[in-house]
């Protein structure tokens, strides 16, 4: 009787701890994600200037801790720099005049203690997207660098599509970001959780946002929590601040919030031209 007894005991000690577990198993996985437009190093910004600046783009990303992060206009050196001092990152992604380290590149940080990379490419936004080009009317050579990973707490794949569009041409503006829709559909046949992040140069009410709206869904618009706040500051410049930079997604359960954030590191009102954004998604 003692032997049952003491064998009952144990199993109720036990049971808390099976309950924990198993409420843990049930919470849902979610993906921190940040889109952040670092401004090229090498820019003539006067006290805004990256040589002054630089500790902050590595302070946020240490406070916000983003599972994935995008960039756009990131020089080879600055990547260095954010991989040397942030913590428990690796990076992917080209320069876009070479395809190797050449210009600026739309690359992606992930947190190796987090997610899993399974592959990545990058392509051109052009007529010629598998080599370094110039498409239709744009100014710049622009890219697209894309991810697979895997979720290391629920082991599920998501694709996460990073770019950056031309400043200056219009048709370069809608036919790179059809581009990128057309890649999207092609590369994820399974239907897998996306995200597709970057500085767009076009506002909420151009048509080529319509035609993405059709498929995807805005971080911004459909967060539980979310702001309308302007993303590009112009170094305080620009009045009123516009919504250029974008986090959309499709095949998640739901964003449970959406952030730009404004918040000053090491006293700097603005460590970018561009606030980062951020968004939570859940699986």
């Amino acid at each position: 009787m003692k032997k049952i007894l003491f064998s009952l005991f144990a199993v109720l000690m036990a049971f808390p701890c099976f309950e924990a577990a198993a409420k843990k198993s049930q919470e849902p996985a979610s993906v921190k994600v940040i889109s952040y437009n670092i401004r090229h190093g090498k820019a003539k910004d006067g006290t805004n200037s990256w040589n002054l600046r630089y500790a902050c783009s590595a302070m946020m990303i240490n406070d916000q801790k983003p599972d994935v992060m995008g960039v756009q206009e990131a020089l080879d050196f600055q990547v260095k720099y954010l991989l040397e001092y942030t913590k428990g990152y690796n990076y992917i992604g080209v320069g876009r005049d070479d395809g190797k380290k050449s210009g600026e590149q739309m690359g992606i940080f992930y947190n190796k203690k987090k997610v899993s990379l399974v592959k990545w490419g990058t392509y051109w936004l052009s007529e010629t997207p598998d080599k370094p080009s110039f498409g239709w009317d744009a100014k710049c050579r622009r890219t697209a660098t894309w991810a697979l990973f895997k979720d290391k707490k629920s082991g599920k794949k998501f694709f996460y599509v990073n770019t950056h569009l031309d400043h200056v041409g219009v048709e370069a503006r809608s036919k790179g970001l059809q581009l990128v829709q057309d890649r999207i559909a092609a590369m994820n046949p399974k239907g897998w959780p996306l995200i597709l992040t970057g500085d767009f140069n076009i506002q909420p009410d151009n048509a080529a946002i319509a035609e993405l709206e059709k498929t995807m869904k805005s971080a911004r618009d459909v967060a539980a929590r979310t702001d309308r706040h302007g993303s590009f500051n112009g170094w305080g410049k620009s009045n009123p601040e516009p919504i250029i930079d974008y986090i959309y997604f499709t095949g998640f359960r739901r964003c449970d919030s959406f952030e730009t954030i404004t918040k000053e590191y090491d006293g700097r009102k603005f460590i970018s031209d561009h606030y980062p954004i951020k968004a939570v998604l859940e699986f």
